[in-house]
């Protein structure tokens, strides 16, 4: 079971809203995520209304051998980057 943790998109055409899940390679775009790990919300004001990411499980999943796309690193180190500040 080769688990990777990406972004799924959620709302509306205009509006868009992502979970940070992870899920296994091989489900589509809209298959169930076996845990959603975070948001990011690219309309949002402030930069900790964009991305919420539950850090600890993030680094569990990686730990455990879960590949995160390009997309969710540069997430992940902007969250922390500004939990920081």
């Amino acid at each position: 079971m080769a688990v990777v943790v990406r972004l799924q998109r959620q709302g509306k055409r205009t509006q868009p809203h992502y979970r940070i899940v992870a899920v296994e390679k091989s489900t589509g775009p809209k298959g169930a995520p076996i845990e959603v790990i975070g948001h990011y919300n690219p309309k949002a004001e402030k930069l900790k209304d964009k991305i919420s990411i539950k850090s600890d499980r993030l680094e569990y999943w990686i730990k455990n051998g879960a590949k995160p796309s390009e997309t969710v690193e540069k997430l992940a180190t902007k969250a922390k980057s500004a939990s920081q500040e």
